[in-house]
């Protein structure tokens, strides 16, 4: 199927919350994990996400561009979802303030261009990251980007309080312990600012970090997102889970943890760590268990079958689809594509 249209990715959403799961949204940064993703969602029967992120726009285009990259791998995505039967949307990744004018400024401006022709927008979504600036201007800023969006029926996902560790070249890792944690009011008020104007995704922090920990080496605390909805649902007599909310920095999460906040409306994850390493991890084996093949030594004229990157590159692809694969079914979505 092509990439899902707006009515198609909040029925998408919809499902999620209704059914208690969620999609995996899986950062890529190549053709290899785009094709990695999106055969790992077909292969599961299940809906899901692909995005992009500032560092793997300036990867992709190899001229250190990002909006270039980031184009290209959105092109090749409504190229290549089209090619199996389930949805898949396209998201942008954590796009901090000073990134604004230089990554999600242009693709909005693209999208506006493709709209105005008749097209689809190039993205179903971007998040706008202003967790680093007191919540007041973080929503200020939000509220400026969501008008331009719900224009052009894309949604917004927005950050409160912050995801710890280092990604993608932003690091947190020396930020207050009590800023992880998101407060019931801080989601009320974001919540009130901007649903107003429609459907929004909030990242709302619970003690998550990015990057690879060991479990019981980071306090998450789930409940923190039980009350924030039931902080809104009183006060605006709301049904339950009236956000949509989403699980940031979830690498070496126990599947416990992980269910627990699906009961309290997560319908995202992001997965990028532990899929980068499924990744590699191949290309690794493939290197040590054929040196002398893919090494000319001594002399040697190597093997050609060996060295040609499409060989490791496969690896790393299929290695990376098991572990989407693995993600689709810890959150529940398997055999899910509103599609059947």
């Amino acid at each position: 199927m092509p990439i899902a249209n707006h009515e198609q990715y909040c029925a998408m959403l919809d499902a999620a919350k209704e059914g208690r799961y969620a999609y995996p949204a899986i950062n890529i940064s190549s053709l290899e994990t785009l094709n990695a993703a999106i055969l790992g969602f077909a292969e599961s029967e299940s809906d899901g996400i692909v995005q992009v992120s500032v560092g793997a726009g300036e990867h992709a285009s190899g001229i250190k561009k990002t909006v270039v990259g980031s184009e290209i791998l959105a092109e090749a995505a409504h190229k290549l979802a089209a090619e199996h039967n389930v949805l898949i949307a396209l998201h942008t990744d954590h796009c901090h303030p000073k990134n604004l004018e230089r990554f999600m400024e242009p693709l909005i401006a693209i999208s506006k261009k493709r709209v105005a022709a008749g097209q689809a927008p190039l993205f179903n979504s971007h998040m706008f990251d202003g967790s680093e600036l007191p919540l007041k201007e973080n929503l200020e800023v939000a509220l400026k980007y969501m008008k331009e969006l719900t224009e052009l029926n894309m949604l917004l996902e927005i950050e409160t309080g912050v995801v710890g560790g280092e990604e993608d070249g932003h690091d947190t890792t020396g930020v207050a312990k009590e800023k992880l944690y998101t407060t019931p009011e801080d989601m009320v008020e974001a919540y009130e600012v901007l649903q107003p104007l429609g459907r929004f995704m909030l990242a709302a922090t619970f003690g998550n970090v990015h990057g690879v920990y060991k479990p019981g080496n980071v306090k998450l605390t789930p409940t923190i997102l039980k009350d924030g909805q039931e902080a809104v649902k009183s006060k605006h007599s709301t049904g339950d889970n009236p956000l949509d909310l989403v699980f940031h920095g979830g690498s070496g999460s126990s599947k416990e943890e992980i269910h627990e906040t699906l009961d309290y409306g997560v319908i995202k994850m992001n997965v990028d760590t532990d899929t980068q390493y499924a990744f590699t991890r191949p290309l690794v084996d493939h290197m040590f268990k054929n040196y002398d093949e893919v090494l000319r030594i001594e002399g040697e004229m190597g093997n050609k079958k060996k060295y040609d990157p499409r060989a490791y590159l496969k690896a790393g692809i299929d290695g990376m689809k098991s572990r989407v694969i693995e993600a689709v079914k810890d959150l529940r979505a398997e055999g899910k594509s509103i599609l059947k």
